[in-house]
């Protein structure tokens, strides 16, 4: 199982990048694919998530209207669009892949993680 997040690096306030995670090892249109991140000294937050059919979204209250999530099933990638990046998106970006199921009424989690890219919002 992997997923390998890209895209990452230095942009100035104001600026854009757009992020992918590319899966594989596993059924990649089953599963819910969030972004998070984590700057230095904080928890871990939810940037954006995406159903696994990519009918419904949601994001965190300061990336709503500057960032969008989508994916393709067909290539097993996901990719994330950040617009008027500001310095307080300095983080590690992770991308995340999560199921739920539910075998004889009991609840059972699959999740992955990726390993990480680097976004510095800097001037």
């Amino acid at each position: 199982v992997q997923l390998v997040e890209s895209g990452g690096g230095l942009v100035q306030p104001g600026g854009s990048l757009r992020l992918s995670c590319a899966a594989s090892g596993f059924t990649f249109s089953s599963y819910d694919i969030s972004w998070y991140r984590q700057a230095p000294g904080k928890e871990r937050e939810l940037v954006a998530r995406i159903t696994s059919s990519g009918g419904s979204t949601n994001y965190g209250d300061s990336m709503k209207g500057r960032f969008t999530i989508s994916r393709d099933n067909a290539k097993n990638t996901v990719s994330l669009q950040m617009n008027s990046l500001k310095p307080e998106d300095t983080a590690v970006y992770y991308c995340n892949a999560d199921l739920v199921t539910v075998v004889g009424g009991i609840p059972s989690r699959t999740t992955y993680w990726g390993q990480g890219t680097q976004v510095t919002v800097s001037s």
